[in-house]
This record gives C-alpha cells, structure tokens and sequence, in this order.
C-alpha cells in the first residue's frame, strides 16, 4: 500500500494486517486511516464504499473501523494512482 500523506510505499507484514497505532515510516501519518482503506471513495455516500461502516469525521486520522482494507492502488482520493495508471496505459501501447 501507499500512505495517503506522502506516497511512501509501505510494505505490509504477512496478512495484511495494519494496526490502530501503526504510522509511516517516513511522514508519522497515520496508516489506520479512511485515507489509506480500500474503500475510501471521495464519490460515495459518506466517502466510504462499505455501506455499514459507521460516519468518520477526520478521515486522515486513525481509527478503529472494522472494514478498513489496506489501499493497493487507489490514492487518497479513492482513484487509481498515477504510478499504476501510467503502468496501464503503458501496457496498452507496449508493441
């Protein structure tokens, strides 16, 4: 996954799994955050895709929502990032 802060790769441990308290390495920001869930979506209803999590007020801060999934290739505005779409279209035009 990426921080939403910063774009720091971050490698999870086996699982998956990101703690409640756990920050990047490189810029403190806190990992557990909407910001960084798979689900995050500026464009959804209460910017969250999972229709049950409970309404976030600050959703670059830790939480403990139960639904959170480490963000792969999504940014912190629930798209795709640039790195992985340019890869895309880089595999689009490859000859």
């Amino acid at each position: 996954m990426f921080c939403f802060s910063c774009n720091t790769e971050i490698e999870l441990p086996a699982g998956g799994r990101v703690g409640f308290r756990d920050e990047c390495e490189s810029c403190a920001s806190d990992l557990h955050a909407c910001k960084n869930c798979d689900f995050y979506d500026t464009s959804a209803y209460n910017e969250c895709r999972e229709p049950n999590a409970e309404r976030l007020l600050d959703r670059d801060r830790a939480n403990r929502c139960d639904y959170f999934s480490p963000s792969g290739e999504r940014g912190a505005d629930g798209s795709q990032t640039a790195r992985n779409t340019k890869n895309d279209l880089d595999a689009l035009f490859k000859k």
